[in-house]
């Protein structure tokens, strides 16, 4: 691992995004909560929130990192579901891994509970859109350049 210890701790913030695209009758039962093994946009935000304060758990040389908020947000499209992870710290290293950890883990959520209605779902466009904190300061993704497009 890098040694952080030397550094001192800052506020960081990230935020990723991702999308799982879906047939759009699949889309509708979300939005209506007419999926049969319950409220998929609910357990999804648990399971993005438990994600992010699990990450180093998951990634072998990830640091332990203080979260202090996570937010799970979604946005249903026509056929599409956009998961958005938030996550920020006070720390000594970013949050990059934890928001995209979340993400991933929300979206996984979403697609293990509609399987049933859907086969054909796919994630897609993990990526970081924007971090700040740290030596390397902001960063943000260009709009233009939106991996699910």
């Amino acid at each position: 691992m890098v040694d952080v210890s030397p550094r001192e701790p800052t506020h960081r913030r990230a935020l990723a995004r991702c999308r799982v695209f879906m047939q759009p009758e699949t889309t509708a039962k979300v939005a209506n909560n007419a999926i049969t093994k319950g409220d998929v946009l609910a357990a999804a935000r648990i399971a993005g929130i438990q994600a992010a304060k699990r990450t180093a758990e998951l990634l072998p040389m990830c640091h332990p990192v203080l979260v202090g908020s996570v937010a799970i947000n979604f946005s249903i499209g026509d056929d599409y579901v956009e998961v958005e992870a938030g996550v920020e710290t006070v720390d000594r290293t970013g949050v990059e891994m934890e928001a995209m950890t979340a993400c991933t883990l929300a979206a996984l959520t979403i697609y293990d509970m509609c399987k049933s209605a859907d086969r054909t779902m796919t994630v897609e466009g993990v990526a970081l859109w924007e971090k700040s904190g740290g030596r390397s300061g902001h960063w943000q993704r260009a709009q233009t350049a939106s991996p699910q497009d």
